[in-house]
This record gives structure tokens, sequence and C-alpha cells, in this order.
């Protein structure tokens, strides 16, 4: 069977016509997985809320209440770019509760897949791009606190850089933040990443491809991650309406494996998100089928599932609860 899948149907809210962040494409995405044979009922997940005491490893609580009882400034939800409604303020609590269970399975299976997630731009105390809370970054606070790992590495390739996620994890040794995005791209204020590989507008699947190639493996040789956290957003397609770069479906589809078999390969549990993406809804959620298609056949490559639990019990986790 394939990997876990965590999904909530509440992951899609209403927005106003016009609005030019694809929410439906959480559910158009599961459909077309289920379409596929790709999300059978026994791989999906569902995550409750995140607990307040999760957030706040990372929030702080005047942001997310303000947030929750619609009294941020009319500059900070410009910022953030979503219309506040009850829907998106529980739709938010969930996503990143849907990216801590992802981890948890990744940690207790080898490789889990969120069907949502990558919301980088989001800082301590305020949002930012259609990112309201940082879900990647509450995950990797919410698993080293529990014990559960000693280091993570954040892969990043949405074609934005991880702002939020560098800025939160700046002084944070146990945390390592990968970066490789577009160089003109949003944000126009860079932060620092441990490592940022920064890409002029054009950038095609080979030169791309060919960069990762030559920065991965070392980079999770030299980390040793006892998790990777993956944002595999598609916006560096050559049909993103917000990308800059030229990759084609193949390359998208490439560089998702490559990620993926570097960490299996070296025993390395992996949770992805599906990041960003900006196109019509089809071809979207087309591109975003891509990491599930190629954690599906390397879950059946390096034999992960639902009854693997050799890559904790003899792998880097060895020991640990």
């Amino acid at each position: 069977m394939g990997p876990p899948l965590v999904y909530h149907p509440a992951y899609s809210v209403p927005l106003p016509d016009g609005h030019r962040f694809p929410m439906r494409k959480f559910r158009l995405l599961k459909e077309r997985l289920e379409h596929l044979g790709l999300a059978r009922p026994e791989q999906i997940h569902q995550p409750l809320p995140a607990p307040r005491r999760w957030l706040e490893q990372v929030h702080g609580r005047s942001y997310h209440e303000a947030f929750a009882r619609g009294l941020l400034s009319h500059q900070e939800l410009r910022r953030i770019g979503l219309p506040v409604s009850q829907p998106l303020v529980r739709r938010s609590w969930l996503a990143v509760g849907g990216t801590v269970l992802t981890a948890r399975l990744a940690l207790r299976h080898g490789l889990a897949c969120h069907l949502a997630g990558g919301t980088h731009h989001a800082f301590p105390l305020h949002g930012s791009g259609f990112c309201i809370f940082n879900d990647i970054a509450v995950a990797a606070r919410v698993v080293l606190a529990e014990g559960r790992v000693r280091q993570v590495l954040v892969v990043d390739l949405d074609v934005h850089q991880g702002d939020g996620t560098a800025a939160i994890f700046a002084a944070e040794p146990r945390v390592f933040t990968f970066s490789m995005h577009g160089a003109s791209n949003f944000p126009l204020h860079k932060q620092l990443s441990d490592l940022d590989l920064a890409l002029e507008d054009g950038v095609g699947d080979g030169a791309y491809l060919l960069a990762l190639e030559h920065t991965l493996p070392d980079l999770l040789e030299q980390v040793r991650p006892d998790l990777v956290l993956y944002n595999a957003g598609v916006d560096p397609h050559r049909e993103d309406r917000l990308g800059r770069l030229a990759l084609s479906d193949d390359g998208l589809h490439r560089r998702d494996w490559m990620v993926i078999d570097a960490a299996l390969r070296r025993r390395i549990p992996v949770a992805t998100v599906i990041g960003g993406g900006y196109d019509d809804l089809a071809a979207l959620v087309e591109r975003h089928t891509l990491v599930v298609r190629a954690a599906d056949a390397l879950a059946r490559i390096h034999g992960t599932g639902t009854d693997l639990s050799r890559l904790v019990t003899d792998g880097p986790l060895a020991g640990k609860g």
C-alpha cells in the first residue's frame, strides 16, 4: 500500500469570486488521487486542530487570538491576503494539526504526505503571502519537544523563499533550513536560511535538477537529520502565474523523486507538504499529484508503508520514543 496521506474536508473554504488563491485545490487533489488509485480509504488520516500549546511553540498568543477573533488590522489582513472567516480560522488550525500528524506518520512509517501545508511565509507575530501559521515550523518544534527527533532538515523547494521558516529557526541549531527559490521573486526582503540557493528567472529542468543534485546528498550527509520536512511547492513550473522559473511536469516529478529517494536511501523519514502553485485548477491539481506519485512509487521501492517500523527501530531514531 502507498504512504499515509493526511487530509481534512475543511481544507477548502469559500473565498470571494476572483480571489487568486486556489482554495478548491485541496478537495480536488484528494479526488484526483482517489481517481488515480493513489488515495485509498485506508491511507487517509484526518487531523484534529492543533492545540494552542503546539501553536504557541512558534506563534505568539496575541497574534493567534487576534486572528481567531477577527481583530487583525486592515494592514495585517492585507499582508496575509486572505479574508478572515470562521471556516478559514478552523482550516488554519486544522492544517497545522495536519502537518504535525504527517510528521508523526513519517516517523512511524518512513514516509507520509500532507495534501495541504507549506505555509512558510508566516512569522511568529504576523502572517504573509497567504500564510497565517507556519505549519512546518510548528511540526518541527513539536517533534523536537516530544523527543521524537534530535535534528530536523527543512527542504523548501517552493519557488518563493521560506522566509518565515528561516527567521523562526535562525538561532535553532536542531533545525537546518534549506531553501531553493527564485532570486527575484516574493518576498522582496529575503531572510537568511541556513542554506539558500537563489535561482535566476527562467531556470529550467536541467540546471535546476543539477543544482539540487549537487546540493542535497551532501546536505543530508552533513546535517544527518532524523526527519526531512519537504515543501514540494509546484510554483517553479513554467506555466505558473507567480513562478518565473521554467520547470516542466517531468522536472517537478524528478525533483520530488530526487528528494524523497535521497532521504529514504539514507533511512531518513520524509514528511511532504504541497506548498504553492498558481494556475488553472485542473493543471495545478495535476502538478500537486506529482509528489504523491513519487512517494507512492518510492514507498514500494524502499519498502515503506503502514507496516514499516524499521526506519525508526534500526535507523537514525533507534532507541527513541
